[in-house]
């Protein structure tokens, strides 16, 4: 045995057999790398599209607006599975426009999509391949915004003030081009149908061109509190009690009274203009002494609602005989009258009708969202009104106060000597001759805020 192991042959066969276990090793490792590498002595070419890539663009933000450039793009990737799926899952590359050279000039132009971060074994299309851009000047403005809302929704007979916003301005920022295109900055109040009470809520302000096409700028606040008043024009009429049947044999109704004798009316103002009061039939066909009763008055249709929905009337009575309540009056045939006694009877009775000369009786008409108008307001002033509009009785004879319109009245109130600030100034009120007026409150709040210079 020692003499085979000695031998040069035995020596031969080991060194042959460990160089072909050290090249199988070597050879195993390197095909081991490859796959860990994603080569392969053959690799698998594929091709994969990955959709909606957000593409990022370079440029000098404070003093340029660029636009045109599309939110995303199409990337297909070729090269190999392995690598294509890696790049799917992973998405570390980057598709970006580059617009931050700082000698760019204003305009339109042409640009390319670049590529970034991607594996250098991989191939790139992106779709699409270039984009047409605007780029200008960054220009910030300020802007009044205006409140709006669809006045159709609101329930019948109720109207609505003049929305009001706060902040009262907004500040604009984009291309100069789209800055100088804004005609409108409104902000859109949505409210549902039937709106009956006050709304205050958000709303989303937007600038538009002249034909109202929204434009793509940006808007510091983008939302502004929106104040809605919504009421419903009212009216106090009186109320008629109106006697209805016959009373019975014996009783003879000496008054019928109402009490309250006032009710007040809600709805259009259309519909309250025709109502002068409200007629409330009382039967007194089976009233047999003084009564009191709680009765229903009826709402008229056009009338939205009214402040009440019954009334206590009362009813005085006296008894009387039944031959005296039928008997015809007694024509005394003491001695006849002869054609001229006649005549100069019907002479002494002709001026009996002496109660034309009574003073006509004073009567209330209540007119609904009177305008008060400020007046000497500064020219580096602004003036608010807490409420621009308010009811104004007026009082006077029937006949006077048919004649009388909105047109008819003027409110306002002077603010000429006021500084900045709150005040309750004294309304100045302005009516026909021969009625009086009432006021619920002979004062209006107004604030005095200084003009802001225009930027």
């Amino acid at each position: 045995m020692d003499k085979f192991t000695n031998s040069a042959w035995f020596m031969r066969i080991v060194a042959f057999a460990l160089a072909a276990l050290l090249f199988i090793s070597i050879n195993f490792e390197m095909e081991s790398d490859k796959k860990s590498l994603g080569l392969s002595t053959a690799p698998e070419i594929s091709t994969e599209t990955i959709e909606n890539v957000p593409v990022e663009v370079y440029y000098d933000r404070e003093n340029l607006v660029v636009s045109g450039v599309p939110e995303t793009v199409d990337v297909t990737l070729k090269g190999a599975k392995s690598l294509l799926i890696n790049a799917k899952n992973q998405r570390d590359f980057k598709v970006y426009v580059d617009l931050s050279d700082p000698a760019i000039s204003m305009g339109n132009r042409t640009v390319t999509f670049k590529i970034s971060d991607l594996n250098e074994k991989l191939v790139a299309t992106i779709d699409p391949e270039y984009a047409e851009v605007n780029v200008q000047e960054r220009v910030t403005k300020e802007f009044s915004v205006e409140a709006e809302y669809n006045s159709s929704l609101l329930e019948e007979g109720y109207t609505a003030g003049q929305p009001t916003v706060s902040p009262k301005t907004v500040k604009i920022t984009g291309a100069k081009d789209a800055i100088e295109q804004i005609s409108y900055v409104k902000a859109n109040l949505e409210i549902s149908k039937g709106l009956n009470e006050t709304v205050n809520s958000k709303a989303t302000v937007k600038a538009l061109d002249r034909d109202l096409n929204k434009l793509d700028v940006t808007i510091e606040p983008s939302s502004v509190a929106v104040s809605l008043k919504v009421s419903i024009p009212s009216k106090t009429v009186s109320i008629a009690p109106k006697q209805t049947g016959k009373a019975k044999d014996g009783i003879r109704i000496t008054s019928i009274s109402v009490d309250p004798n006032e009710v007040t009316l809600f709805g259009s103002e259309t519909s309250l203009e025709k109502i002068d009061e409200i007629n409330l039939p009382v039967n007194i066909s089976k009233i047999d002494g003084d009564t009191e009763l709680e009765l229903d008055l009826n709402k008229p249709d056009s009338v939205q609602k009214m402040s009440l929905g019954k009334a206590q009337v009362k009813i005085r009575t006296e008894k009387v005989d039944v031959d005296e309540e039928n008997a015809e009056p007694v024509v005394e045939e003491e001695e006849p009258e002869t054609e001229q006694k006649q005549e100069e009877q019907v002479v002494e009775e002709k001026p009996e009708p002496e109660e034309e000369d009574e003073p006509a009786a004073i009567e209330s008409k209540t007119f609904n969202n009177i305008q008060i108008v400020p007046v000497g307001i500064r020219d580096d002033q602004d003036a608010e009104l807490e409420s621009d509009v308010t009811s104004i009785t007026l009082l006077g004879e029937a006949d006077d106060l048919k004649k009388i319109t909105k047109d008819d009245i003027n409110l306002t109130v002077d603010v000429s000597n006021l500084d900045e600030g709150t005040h309750d100034v004294e309304l100045a009120v302005t009516v026909p001759e021969g009625v009086e007026w009432e006021l619920d409150s002979k004062t209006v709040s107004v604030t005095i805020t200084q003009k802001e210079e225009e930027t």
